[in-house]
């Protein structure tokens, strides 16, 4: 296995499995399946392994963990909650449930599970970034912003801890230090559109264009599935007056939109929605949009249209909303904050999700905590460990 020959490796552990099977001999076959990306094979071995070892923690919490990656929360939870009755004090378990539930918006539980590992392991960057997207979530952005920068001392070039101290400089218009944080992020995943994006949007906050448009340019030809993209170039676009570029944006960000719906029974925020029946109109091609959907309460919407009308009416269409989804992780937020625009009109931001930090099946030691997720961060964000 450490030759890298994986095909040898895998033949004599399943001859060691006929023969005699043993606990540590499923775990090496599934780090190998992991080593070669092959994650579900590697399922399959641990599916195994637990049934022939039910009480293993390392099994269950690994094949929890896995599951998590993949997004079938049920049966994570039920594995991770196996793996916590044995041992009560398994960490990797608990730092991993605490994630599943701050994705669904449990701050107050998740800080509970979070203070029990911290006992255990007090310097967990993947704890301490858990932590500090809880208190986005409750929106107390100092201590955040304090537990994310403890995070970013004990893993200085993890990606994820980078995004969501950019997010959260973003939320508090601080975007000079978003924009330090984001470009950080931008180093260790260079091929992210969503990066890309919230970049350009502190840019134009910064009353950099050129750059903002830059940034933009990038994050379309990267992503090609956020609706988001195309629609927050197509409004810098306009308030530049290059009004046939916001049109082609505005264009692209229909298809992709369409593409969604067609694929996915997908909520849209309903001020991305407000926004882009604004360029719509704008651009005089219509307000009414493929995927417009009625708004769950019309008297909020009907506030919050009334609030933004006088100040829309007299400046450049609204700058840059920003992600609406990043990946797969914690805290989806329906609130929206204010932020002032670089371009000179007032900006819709509907927070993205956060990337909270998930314990990954490290194909080098078993399982390692690690930081989100972004997700993942869908998928979240934006993504506990």
């Amino acid at each position: 296995m450490y030759l890298k020959h994986f095909n040898k490796a895998k033949d004599q552990l399943h001859s060691a499995l006929q023969l005699n099977r043993h606990d540590l001999t499923y775990i090496m076959l599934g780090k190998i399946h992991l080593l070669e990306g092959e994650l579900e094979k590697a399922i399959d071995i641990y599916k195994k392994a637990v049934e022939f070892s039910p009480e293993n923690t390392e099994l269950l919490t690994t094949l929890g963990l896995l599951y998590l990656q993949l997004g079938i929360y049920q049966k994570a939870f039920e594995h991770l909650g196996n793996a916590l009755t044995f041992d009560p004090s398994n960490y990797k378990a608990i730092l991993a449930a605490g994630s599943m539930m701050q994705t669904h918006g449990d701050f107050d539980v998740a800080l509970t599970k979070y203070r029990v590992v911290a006992y255990s392991v007090p310097e967990s960057p993947p704890l301490w970034n858990n932590i500090g997207m809880c208190f986005f979530g409750k929106k107390k952005y100092v201590a955040a912003i304090s537990c994310l920068k403890r995070a970013n001392y004990l893993a200085p070039f993890d990606w994820k801890i980078l995004y969501n101290l950019g997010l959260v400089h973003l939320t508090m218009q601080q975007y000079a230090s978003a924009f330090h944080f984001l470009s950080a992020a931008i180093n260790f995943q260079p091929k992210m559109g969503e990066l890309y994006m919230l970049l350009a949007i502190a840019l134009t906050n910064l009353e950099d264009v050129e750059n903002a448009s830059r940034a933009y340019a990038e994050a379309v030809a990267l992503d090609q599935s956020n609706p988001l993209v195309n629609l927050n170039y197509a409004v810098l676009l306009y308030n530049q007056g290059e009004k046939k570029k916001a049109l082609a944006q505005y264009q692209e960000m229909e298809k992709k939109v369409t593409l969604l719906k067609g694929s996915s029974s997908l909520d849209f925020d309903p001020e991305m929605v407000e926004m882009a029946q604004k360029m719509g109109a704008a651009l005089q091609v219509g307000e009414a949009l493929v995927w417009t959907k009625p708004v769950k309460d019309p008297k909020a919407r009907h506030r919050t249209t009334s609030a933004n009308r006088s100040s829309s009416l007299q400046q450049p269409l609204g700058s840059s909303q920003a992600l609406g989804q990043a990946m797969s992780s914690a805290a989806g937020f329906g609130e929206t904050t204010q932020l002032p625009a670089g371009a000179g009109g007032p900006s819709q931001f509907a927070k993205p999700p956060s990337l909270p930090l998930e314990p990954e099946a490290d194909p080098a030691e078993a399982i390692r905590p690690e930081v989100q997720e972004q997700r993942e961060t869908q998928k979240s964000s934006l993504a506990p460990e």
